[in-house]
């Protein structure tokens, strides 16, 4: 008999559907015959929950970012401190999300998996009431791993590091439980795809490096800040910015003069970002773990700016520990900083070896095969 599957996140931004999407394609190319069920959990809840659950989260990134990394930190302390907020966060949760626990209680289903911790959350809870006995693991999406990943009981999780693992062994996960894989990203990641051969159809010349500047899904941060400072570098560049779904930061980008010694492309939401991370020599990004997570799996060097207090420095901190890119804390010296990389091609390709090395791009790979066993 087939598979039946569930897939579940919640759209706090944009990785933890990623991830998600990319788990659902990994078990269908697995097992075609498995019905596979791939669902925002917000989508089941009522317009207000689903409004302060994941708009508040880029409302409080785009205008208070470190209020957010307060919180997040906060977050990540011993639950015996924080027992009473728990309960009561779970029990807002279960009365705004009656639908989810409808589809959890009434169909049939051979594994859940969760890229975000609000359902694993919610299913954690209905397993220990012995209301529900559906297998489920979770994935997580960041280098390291924040206390709400941890929701007991749950057959298994997929973390991105050995640190990550640790840290779940810390709040009582056995070691047996747990697997060191990476985040599950885009399976298109796991081809092999050449960098000349990608610059040609792009459009992309091979006598110059390649920067490709990422935006976000939602084409947030000082993004026209960071696009002046490529332009202002001396030497000659091959630019490329993607500017999400913003539509009107797509347009002043377009209006942007660029120097005659560049060139440069503007570009919006595209499917094409495997073969532009592949095309390029150094991403500058926003380090989130999905965007860092396909950088390494196409072994370019990335260049960190303007993380996100919370999950992002402790991602840039992964990086910059590994050697794979260099971090920009100061907008005005982005151009010095990329100059001096550009200057530097052996330190530039180690930086690209070690992002080789720390790419996993089988990682939606081995949480299907988990979930179909």
């Amino acid at each position: 008999m087939a598979k039946r599957i569930l897939v579940l996140s919640a759209s706090v931004g944009a990785g933890h559907m990623r991830a998600a999407e990319a788990v659902e394609l990994a078990l269908r190319q697995l097992a075609p015959d498995a019905e596979v069920k791939n669902i925002d959990v917000l989508e089941l809840t009522n317009a207000t929950f689903r409004h302060l659950y994941g708009k508040l989260y880029v409302d409080l990134v785009s205008s208070a970012p470190h209020l957010l990394g307060l919180v997040y930190d906060m977050l990540d302390r011993p639950p015996s401190h924080q027992r009473k907020s728990d309960r009561f966060r779970l029990l807002i949760e279960r009365m705004n999300l009656g639908r989810l626990l409808k589809l959890l209680r009434g169909e049939s289903w051979d594994a859940i998996v969760n890229t975000h911790f609000l359902p694993a959350e919610i299913i954690a809870s209905l397993r220990s009431k012995g209301e529900i006995t559906t297998p489920h693991i979770t994935a997580t999406t960041d280098f390291e791993t924040h206390r709400l990943w941890v929701n007991e009981p749950c057959d298994h999780y997929f973390t991105a590091t050995d640190e990550g693992a640790a840290y779940l062994a810390y709040w009582g996960v056995p070691a047996e439980r747990i697997s060191v894989t990476g985040i599950p990203i885009h399976p298109v990641f796991s081809e092999e795809k050449d960098s000349q051969t990608c610059r040609k159809r792009l459009g992309l010349g091979n006598d110059r490096p390649v920067i490709l500047q990422m935006a976000g899904g939602f084409g947030m941060g000082p993004v026209e800040k960071i696009y002046g400072g490529l332009l202002s570098v001396e030497r000659p560049l091959d630019v490329v910015v993607v500017a999400g779904r913003n539509d009107p930061l797509k347009d002043r980008l377009e209006q942007v003069e660029v120097p005659a010694r560049h060139r440069a492309k503007v570009l919006g939401f595209t499917r094409e970002i495997d073969e532009l991370m592949a095309a390029a020599d150094i991403v500058l990004s926003k380090p989130g773990g999905l965007t860092t997570s396909e950088v390494l799996a196409r072994g370019a060097a990335l260049m960190i700016a303007n993380p996100v207090p919370g999950q992002e420095t402790r991602n840039s901190d992964f990086i910059l520990e590994n050697g794979a890119g260099v971090k920009v804390n100061n907008l005005p010296t982005l151009a010095h900083k990329l100059t001096r990389l550009l200057d530097d091609p052996a330190r530039l390709q180690q930086m690209k070896a070690a992002a080789r090395r720390l790419g996993r791009p089988q990682a939606a790979f081995d949480v299907a095969r988990k979930a179909l066993t």
